[in-house]
């Protein structure tokens, strides 16, 4: 059975706070209450949540069906209505950690409703997969045992083939521009101007390519991705073409999960 392992993190959900004495439990890793009980009127085509008072939340950790990321009109518009429908469960109460907004003023945050954690709701019902930021990590452990285990009851996305796990192999062509999964060995980790480069070809010249710039660095001060060498991995992330070859960027080390 593979580990479900953000590189660095230990699961959060062991520790549970509750607020209010009636609302689903909110585990520490969330943060605390930045919005509480609010009533959700309506859910935009990128799933925020827009509130009655006109302010919007956007659920941290997770990524909705989208178009751009191929996904089947069907899918897309039966992800934002289950949200609706979960939303309108009942008040919503957004626990956040900094940074707390984004720079449209969406207030970032994990959701829950009296019964409910919402990204744990969408996310074991293939409904949505991880999507880690570099600023942001809060839950991940959490997040993707929850996505695990919808990917492995073939929940959801998990049943299209739009939504499979891509391998280092796989023709990558059709997927650039979109948020994808893939799994790989990272057959070597070398540095040029700056970079970090997780190269996951035998050649040099073809295969995927990982990388950390210059700037994120920082966030896996941590870390050291040298010792990835030789593992299987899966990583995260959109993926672009570079001088041919299909990369993901990686800003921050909980996109990285070690496999057996």
């Amino acid at each position: 059975m593979r580990r479900n392992l953000s590189w660095m993190y230990a699961s959060c959900g062991m520790i549970l706070a509750v607020w209010p004495a009636h609302a689903a439990s909110i585990p520490v890793c969330a943060g605390p209450t930045e919005i509480a009980r609010a009533r959700i009127v309506r859910v935009e085509q990128n799933g925020a949540l827009i509130l009655s008072d006109g302010r919007a939340l956007l659920l941290e950790g997770i990524r909705l069906p989208l178009a751009a990321d191929k996904a089947p009109r069907a899918l897309v518009d039966q992800a934002r209505a289950t949200l609706l429908a979960l939303a309108r469960d009942g008040l919503v109460t957004g626990a956040a950690v900094p940074p707390k907004q984004d720079r449209y003023d969406r207030v970032r945050v994990q959701g829950f409703t009296e019964t409910m954690w919402l990204q744990q709701a969408l996310l074991e019902q293939g409904l949505a997969r991880v999507a880690i930021v570099s600023d942001r990590e809060e839950c991940a452990a959490d997040l993707y045992r929850f996505e695990a285990v919808a990917r492995a009851a073939r929940r959801g996305i998990w049943a299209n083939a739009a939504y499979r796990v891509r391998g280092n192999r796989d023709d990558w062509r059709s997927d650039v521009g979109s948020f994808q999964l893939i799994e790989g060995r990272v057959s070597r980790v070398v540095e040029r101007d700056g970079r970090l480069l997780l190269d996951f070809g035998t050649d040099g010249r073809s295969g995927l390519l990982a990388v950390v710039a210059g700037e994120d660095r920082r966030n896996f001060r941590r870390t050291d991705p040298v010792s990835l060498e030789g593992r299987t991995v899966r990583v995260r992330g959109v993926v672009q073409d570079m001088g041919g070859r299909p990369q993901v960027s990686l800003s921050n080390p909980a996109q990285i999960e070690i496999l057996p």
